[in-house]
């Protein structure tokens, strides 16, 4: 019996599209297979994208790596021929012809899941909407109702900071872009 205690992560190439599927596929076939020992865990790295549209919070996910599942396995026996045999899946990162699929290497792995971790919530980057002097209303948090103007933008921090009346007195507030619309 082979040792199935010692799993590495690996990286499985498959179709771009389908990684939710072929990662469904995997683990149908294995547990089909009575091969569950040899896999501990398969991964499609996602990230979560916020999106205001019409002052309305839109969370979608996407694929960060279009076209990779992450599996940590015991690759023995016929676990590489079965995943291999698995549609949707083109074959192992970093296997030679013939040769064994390569293991990443545990700062790759940490550096992977790190950044799943950390990117499990990121602002959809994209244009910034908003300019200095721009007229917004807050619609979010405890300012909620508020109107003010657009002093400051940080875009890397992806922030305004607006000028409010609060009881007649001008106050800056930092606020994230999702939570102001224009007026």
């Amino acid at each position: 019996m082979a040792d199935t205690s010692v799993k590495k992560w690996y990286v499985i190439r498959a179709v771009s599209g389908q990684e939710n599927k072929v990662k469904n596929y995997i683990e149908t076939e294995i547990s089909r297979l009575g091969l569950s020992d040899y896999l501990s865990q398969v991964l499609v790295p996602t990230e979560k994208i916020v999106t205001v549209k019409d002052g309305k919070k839109k969370t979608t996910e996407r694929v960060y790596f279009p076209g990779y599942v992450m599996i940590e396995a015991a690759l023995t026996g016929e676990v590489p021929h079965v995943i291999k045999t698995i549609t949707g899946v083109i074959g192992f990162l970093g296997e030679t012809k013939g040769g064994d699929p390569v293991p990443l290497r545990e700062s790759e792995v940490n550096r992977m899941l790190g950044r799943v971790d950390e990117l499990s919530v990121k602002v959809d980057t994209g244009v910034i909407p908003y300019e200095l002097g721009d007229s917004v209303k807050v619609i979010d948090g405890p300012f909620n109702g508020f109107d003010g103007v657009v002093e400051n933008i940080n875009e890397e921090k992806r922030k305004l900071e607006v000028m409010v009346k609060i009881f007649g007195r001008k106050t800056p507030l930092e606020l994230n872009f999702t939570q102001v619309e224009k007026l």
